[in-house]
């Protein structure tokens, strides 16, 4: 790709900024590392893999800091990896609601273990393409000199419309789950439950975000002030990321399957 005649983030990335990220996401990737091999809970890798995407995002914001602002490639590669990212924790919160309703029985969730992982990482997978689809071409579409930059910015919105309505419908089956799941005789730590809430509402938050600074158009106020993307894109990521470390299913529950119900019970802390 050529570079672009105008800066597409509509700011140079704050390089302060990004090294903060990278060593906050990289100290979680180690934790989460740590987490799953300690407890060997091999269906949580995804939020592994999407801290170690929001590194590499930050790197090439980096690179755009003290390289080139105007290089498309190096939009684009930011943006493909700070959008997934976010992809891959709202999976690692799906195995939990999945597991859950494996542990305390399918009568007490609205839709079944394999519908609430798959359904869900499937709107996902659905939104996210669009989304950078959507990007890659008004990266294109800037570094070629046309005009059709608001067309592709649709694309995105509609990816970013999807998602949140998908996500919006997830948290409504959470809270029924949680909710129901008072009348089980199985228990669990109320502070396990609340860590993976408050990350899925993080998560949540930030795609609303994204959502707005996309309805907003191409440069306006929210795209063009990286305050802004500091309070409610990284922010929240960073408290997800964390929130899933210390909700790790590993440290609060004892012999729990996505496959079959639980035998043994919930454990308080490891």
């Amino acid at each position: 790709m050529k570079d672009s005649s105008i800066i597409i983030y509509g700011y140079v990335p704050s390089l302060v900024l990004s090294i903060i990220a990278i060593v906050l996401f990289g100290l979680g990737f180690a934790g989460h590392v740590f987490l799953l091999s300690r407890y060997r809970t091999w269906y949580f890798i995804p939020i592994a893999v999407g801290t170690a995407m929001e590194i590499i995002g930050y790197i090439f914001r980096i690179l755009s800091n003290v390289k080139d602002p105007y290089a498309v490639a190096y939009f684009v590669a930011q943006y493909f990896c700070i959008v997934v990212a976010p992809v891959l924790f709202s999976a690692s919160i799906y195995t939990i609601a999945s597991t859950l309703t494996n542990f305390y029985g399918r009568e007490y969730a609205p839709l079944s273990p394999k519908l609430i992982l798959w359904g869900f990482v499937g709107c996902d997978v659905v939104a996210t393409l669009l989304q950078v689809a959507g990007a890659a071409l008004i990266g294109t579409s800037y570094s070629n000199g046309n005009g059709n930059q608001e067309t592709y910015n649709h694309i995105l919105l509609a990816g970013l419309a999807f998602q949140v309505f998908s996500f919006a419908v997830f948290l409504i089956v959470f809270i029924w789950i949680l909710l129901k799941a008072r009348s089980s005789p199985r228990k669990v730590s109320p502070a396990f439950t609340a860590s993976v809430f408050v990350a899925a509402l993080a998560v949540y938050l930030r795609t609303c975000f994204r959502l707005a600074e996309t309805a907003e158009g191409l440069l306006q106020n929210l795209s063009s002030h990286e305050v802004y993307f500091g309070c409610l894109e990284f922010a929240p990521m960073i408290v997800a990321v964390y929130l899933l470390m210390y909700g790790h299913p590993g440290r609060w529950l004892s012999g729990a399957s996505m496959a079959k119900p639980a035998l043994s019970p919930i454990m308080s802390e490891a």
